[in-house]
This record gives C-alpha cells, sequence and structure tokens, in this order.
C-alpha cells in the first residue's frame, strides 16, 4: 500500500514538474501584445467596436454549440457572467489589469486566447477590449444582432468544380482546385507512345495537398486542402507559395514539400479572391458575406501577419484584387457593381485611402487588373461584358464585347498589355488593353469556366470548369495542350476482351 501511495505521489510531482515546464516554455514563447494609443475622443461602443472582434477572433470557441469552458460569449449578459472556470473574473469592469480576457487576449497569462493555432489579436483589438473594460465594459444599447454561426461540412462527393487554378510564374506548374482538393500538375518530359524511343513534354499530375491538422465539424481528419469548397488561388511571385482560399479561411502552400505553412482564420465568408503584389512582400484577399460590407484585407506575405483592413470599401462581396505595378494601389471589384482603387498606407496603424470609383458595370464585378504601366484598368462582370479604364482621368475607356455570359475571371498576362478571360459561356478569351482587340480563343470547355491563369510570358494558359477538369492551353496559338485530372479522377481503360 505504502509502495501504491508512493508512487502515486512520484507521478504527481513528475505530471507537476512536467506542467511547470510546458508553462514556463508557454510563457516564453508568447510575447505579450502591446497596446497602442488610439487617440479616441468618443466612447468605446461595444456593438460597434467589441463585438466584431469577438465574432472573428473567438466565436469559433464560444459560441451556441461549442463553448470551451462553458464560456458562451454570443451576448453581453453570457460573456460577463464568465465561464465554469473564472466566472465574473473574466471581465470586471474598470480594472481590465485585473479582467482575464484582456489578460489572456493580450497573451499576459495562460492559456492564451484565441490559442496559438489560431490568429492572435492585434494591437488595436486588444487596445479596443483594454479601454473598454477600464471605462465600465458598459452594456449594448438598444438590439444586437449576433450572426449566425455557420459550420460547413465536407462537399458531397459528387461536387467537384474548378473554381480555382493558378500557372506558377515559370510555367511549369498548374495549381487546381477540385472541389475541396488541390492538385498540382507538372510539365515534365515523357515518353511519347506513338514514337518508339522518343520523347515529349507534357502535364502530368504531381501530387495532391492535404492539411494533416484539417478535422471535420465532428473531429475527423479530412484528407483535403479544406473543409468546404476551394474558391480562389494564387502563386507567389517566386513561384514557392501557394495561396488557397475557402470560406472562412486561406492557407499558404510550400510548393516543393506539399506541405501547409500557415492557416489564417478569421474571414467573415469565402476567400473569393487573391493577389500577390509585384514584390511578393504582401498579397490581398478579396471575399466577404452576399449583402453585408465586402471583406479587404493585406497581409504580409512571409508571417501571414494581417497588415491593412479597408471596411467600407465595397457595399457587397468582393470578387476581385490587384495591386498596381508599383504596390502603392489596390483596385478592386465587387457585386455592389463598382470598380475601386485604393491608395495602401505606408506607415502602421494607417487606412487606406479611397483615390477613384469605376461605375459602368450593371451586375457584378468578378475580376480586375492593371497593365503593366499602372495607366489602365481591365475589369470583367457577370454583365458579359470587360471593360477598361483610364485611372488617372477616372473614365471608361471602352466596353469590349465577345462573352455570351457573365465573364467570371481576369488575368494579365506578366508585363504585357494582353490578358486573359474566362466566362459562363464555356469560352476563354485573350485580349488586348490597349486597342480592345481579342488576340485569341481558347477551345474545349464543355461547361461553367470559373477560372483563368497564364504564365508570366504567356506560354501557358490555364483554365478551370464546372465538370472539374483543368485545360492547359499553349498561350500562343490556342491549342489544348492537356485536360488535365487526377488519377482517381481519371477514366478507366477498358481491358481487352478474351477471345
Amino acid at each position: 500500500m505504502r509502495r501504491l501511495i508512493a508512487f502515486a505521489l512520484l507521478l504527481t510531482m513528475a505530471f507537476a514538474n512536467a506542467q511547470d515546464k510546458k508553462d514556463k516554455e508557454d510563457k516564453e514563447e508568447y510575447v505579450p501584445i502591446p497596446t497602442i494609443d488610439l487617440k479616441r475622443t468618443e466612447p468605446i461602443d461595444y456593438t460597434k467596436d467589441i463585438l466584431p472582434i469577438f465574432e472573428n477572433k473567438c466565436f469559433v470557441c464560444h459560441s451556441e454549440g461549442i463553448t470551451k469552458g462553458k464560456f458562451d460569449m454570443t451576448t453581453y449578459e453570457k460573456l460577463m457572467k464568465g465561464g465554469a472556470k473564472r466566472g465574473n473574473k473574466v471581465v470586471i469592469p474598470g480594472k481590465s489589469n485585473e479582467s482575464f480576457l484582456y489578460l489572456a487576449c493580450s497573451r499576459q497569462v495562460l492559456p492564451i486566447m484565441p490559442p496559438k493555432t489560431d490568429e492572435p489579436l492585434n494591437s488595436k483589438e486588444v487596445t479596443l477590449i483594454k479601454m473598454w473594460i477600464d471605462e465600465g465594459a458598459k452594456a449594448p444599447t438598444g438590439v444586437v444582432k449576433i450572426k449566425e454561426k455557420v459550420i460547413v461540412n465536407l462537399p458531397p462527393a459528387l461536387v467537384k468544380p474548378v473554381r480555382a487554378v493558378s500557372v506558377a510564374p515559370n510555367g511549369k506548374i498548374v495549381a487546381a482546385s477540385r472541389g475541396n482538393q488541390v492538385h498540382i500538375f507538372e510539365l515534365k518530359t515523357v515518353p511519347d507512345a506513338t514514337k518508339k524511343g522518343a520523347e515529349k513534354k507534357d502535364w502530368v499530375f504531381a501530387k495532391t495537398l492535404f492539411d494533416p491538422q484539417l478535422k471535420t465539424p465532428d473531429g475527423k481528419t479530412a484528407k483535403a486542402a479544406h473543409i468546404s469548397l476551394v474558391e480562389s488561388m494564387a502563386f507567389s511571385p517566386d513561384g514557392k507559395t501557394l495561396a488557397t482560399g475557402s470560406f472562412q479561411e486561406l492557407t499558404l502552400w510550400d510548393i516543393e514539400t506539399g506541405e501547409p505553412i500557415k492557416r489564417i482564420a478569421g474571414f467573415a465568408d469565402r476567400v473569393c479572391a487573391i493577389a500577390y503584389s509585384s514584390d511578393g512582400k504582401k498579397f490581398a484577399t478579396g471575399g466577404g458575406a452576399p449583402t453585408e460590407d465586402g471583406e479587404i484585407k493585406v497581409f504580409d506575405a512571409k508571417t501571414g501577419k494581417l497588415i491593412v483592413e479597408i471596411k467600407n470599401g465595397h457595399s457587397d462581396t468582393v470578387f476581385g484584387v490587384a495591386f498596381s505595378p508599383d504596390v502603392k494601389l489596390l483596385a478592386t471589384g465587387g457585386a455592389d457593381k463598382f470598380v475601386k482603387v485604393f491608395e495602401l498606407p505606408t506607415g502602421t496603424g494607417k487606412t487606406a485611402k479611397l483615390t477613384k470609383s469605376f461605375e459602368g458595370h450593371t451586375h457584378h464585378v468578378m475580376g480586375v487588373g492593371w497593365t503593366p504601366d499602372g495607366k489602365r484598368i481591365a475589369s470583367c462582370g457577370a454583365d458579359n461584358f470587360v471593360k477598361t479604364w483610364d485611372y488617372e482621368k477616372g473614365e471608361k475607356i471602352r466596353d469590349m464585347q465577345g462573352h455570351q455570359k457573365q465573364v467570371t475571371a481576369l488575368c494579365f498576362v506578366g508585363k504585357t498589355p494582353q490578358f486573359v478571360t474566362g466566362s459562363g459561356d464555356s469560352s476563354v478569351r485573350m485580349w488586348n488593353a490597349e486597342n480592345g482587340g481579342n488576340v485569341r480563343s481558347f477551345q474545349g470547355a464543355t461547361d461553367f469556366v470559373y477560372s483563368v491563369s497564364a504564365s508570366a510570358d504567356g506560354e501557358i494558359v490555364a483554365s478551370g470548369c464546372e465538370d472539374g477538369i483543368v485545360r492547359v492551353y499553349n498561350g500562343k496559338n490556342g491549342q489544348l495542350m492537356k485536360a488535365a485530372l487526377p488519377p482517381e479522377a481519371e477514366p478507366k481503360k477498358e481491358e481487352p476482351k478474351k477471345e
């Protein structure tokens, strides 16, 4: 009996020592998030200033259905009640430095909130929470409308649209979605079956990108890139990183290893568009929930840290984003039918400035891009039109017709005035932004085309279609090089019948 007691004591001490060591390591790993001077003259408003932070960063773990620590933050009353462990010490009105909510969010105590697997609060958000508590943690006035939490699951097996495609700048790799999967195809030298001993260039399947940490809502491992459909993607200018966007999240991938580098959460809805800056230092995203303010964010490409968020830029979902060649401006297009241009801030804590707004599309603007000289913008829309705009004059240059249904995507070809578009009429076209001419068409698609992309030299053009096929073309003559599919989707070859 004494031996059992002694053994139990040893186990307890070992566990305590291990926990102490872990806590020490955690404290050393997490640097507190500093507050900043917001120069606020008006009081902090719970509904306008605090609730959006909770919705973006906290509700994933502390809302109805999922309440870790029995802590529900969906209403002011439940927030102030606290959780099972700390109760009303979570928020102590007038005393932020004694309130667990502020201390955990600013990473001054353990456990930190949000956990290390999620995007932390920034200095502005931490400061707002601190100020709100110090001002008395005042309740909201009027009725507060809480967004209903959306829980997505894996798409049905038969849903395999190629919503996103991206050609690496060097033209040797094509990445494409297929439902919630991301497949990589490479241009390689292979034996030519038609000529003995000869070889040829062909596009072959290389790998599928999986996030090993990805879980379904019921906790099962999801062997996929994302839980929901992949809506957007873009290669970094050096071709080493691929960014893919889905419902409320974006993932950065190492193309060489196929491993995820970082997952960025906190988006309001689908990430509908992704674009890298020409210097590779930033990437921008567009999205947002239908009929609500569009979401525009700019991130540091190396760290994945949010640099700029443009609020109230569009009154509906943003479907297109593009940096100007000098990376000083960001063009956007949205479901509110506008093309807009914002001047990006050069310092921290500053906001983007709206410089131009172009009106002329009569339906959703689905894609935007800049000419290499930064003087013109091209846009495409669900009104079946492609348009070009003079940025300096703020005027439309011309309408470009050819597509018979909505024009879903637009991609400029390297540093040329040529750009490629895809349409719901199953067509892919290349245009010249200088004269409005149709350079060439790319045939082969049999269904709605969602996405297009091109290599920097224009040698390779790729499109993604509702039929689940990635079509890779010779960008110089329009010839179809490959209708690519992952191995499991390839049609089975019939074995010869035995006589």
